[in-house]
C-alpha cells in the first residue's frame, strides 16, 4: 500500500489529525522559558556550587554582616528562609523603640500576644513590663527593645540550640549597628544565651557583666534580670528584681553624669 492509499484509508475510517511517533501529555503545563541574560556556565555552576555548600548557619552570619542599617536587617531577616519558625509564626517581630538609645532591653522569644501584633512585649506581659520601667521612671520611648529571636516557637516551646544558633547572628548584627551603651537581659533564656559562659550563676544577677558582640571594638555591659512574665508568676522574685532596677537606674543616672 503506497502512501497516498493509506491516507486515504485514514480518513474513510475517522482520522482526523495526525499522530506522533511518541505519545504527546497535553495536560501537563509548558516548563517556564529561562531568565533573561543567564550566567556563564562556570559562573552559573560555581554560584550553584557555593549555595549548596553553605550551611543555613553560615547564610545567617552572612545576611546578617550584609546589613548597614535596622531597616536592612529587618529585611534580611524577613527574607531569611533557613530558619523553619518563619514558616510557622504569623508575624516577624522585630526591635521596636528609639533607635539611638543607650539602653537595650532583649527579653523572651515572641509569645502569642506579640506573634498577632509582630510587637515586642505585648499584652499583660507588657504592660507589667511598662510598670516596671515606670517605678524607675522610664518608658519605651526612651529604649530600644527586642525579643531574643525575631519568630514565636510553635506552641510556646523554647527555641532548641540550633534555632539559637540561626538566630543569634541577627540579634548580635542588631546590637553592633544600635550601639546601645548598655543591655539589660531579661528572662533565663535570654541570659544563657548571651553571658558569657564562665560567668556563675551566682553572679549572673545583680551585677554588670560584659558581653562581647562580633563588629564592637568593645564589650557591652550587660544587666541580667527577671522577665515580667517570671514575676507575674512568681511575686517572691519582686524583691530582687526591683533591686536589679534600683541598680539599672543608679547606672543610668552615673552614665548621664559622666558623659
Amino acid at each position: 500500500m503506497d502512501d497516498l492509499a493509506a491516507l486515504r484509508l485514514q480518513i474513510e475510517w475517522g482520522a482526523d489529525e495526525a499522530l506522533e511517533e511518541a505519545p504527546v501529555v497535553r495536560v501537563l503545563v509548558a516548563p517556564p522559558p529561562p531568565p533573561p541574560n543567564p550566567l556563564p556556565r562556570g559562573e552559573a555552576e560555581q554560584a550553584s556550587g557555593a549555595a549548596r555548600t553553605q550551611t543555613p548557619s553560615e547564610r545567617a552570619i552572612q545576611a546578617a554582616a550584609a546589613a548597614n542599617t535596622l531597616d536592612e536587617l529587618r529585611s534580611a531577616i524577613a527574607a531569611f528562609d533557613g530558619c523553619t519558625l518563619r514558616d510557622t509564626a504569623s508575624h516577624l517581630v522585630f526591635a521596636q523603640g528609639h533607635p539611638d538609645a543607650n539602653l537595650l532591653l532583649i527579653g523572651d522569644p515572641p509569645g502569642p500576644d506579640e506573634d498577632r501584633s509582630g510587637t515586642p512585649f505585648a499584652g499583660t506581659a507588657g504592660d507589667y513590663l511598662d510598670r516596671m520601667l515606670a517605678s524607675i521612671s522610664l518608658s519605651r520611648a526612651q529604649l530600644l527593645l527586642t525579643p531574643l529571636i525575631p519568630w514565636r516557637p510553635p506552641g510556646d516551646r523554647p527555641p532548641n540550640a540550633a534555632e539559637l544558633t540561626l538566630c543569634l547572628p541577627f540579634l548580635h548584627r542588631l546590637i553592633a549597628l544600635a550601639g546601645p551603651r548598655r543591655l539589660l537581659v531579661m528572662g533565663p533564656l535570654a541570659a544563657r544565651s548571651l553571658l558569657p559562659q564562665t560567668a556563675s550563676r551566682r553572679r549572673q544577677r545583680g551585677a554588670w557583666l560584659d558581653i562581647a558582640i562580633p563588629g564592637l571594638p568593645r564589650p557591652v555591659p550587660a544587666l541580667p534580670t527577671f522577665s515580667a512574665a517570671e514575676l507575674m508568676r512568681s511575686p517572691k522574685d519582686r524583691r530582687a528584681a526591683w533591686a536589679d532596677l534600683r541598680l539599672l537606674r543608679r547606672t543610668l543616672d552615673a552614665d548621664a553624669t559622666s558623659a
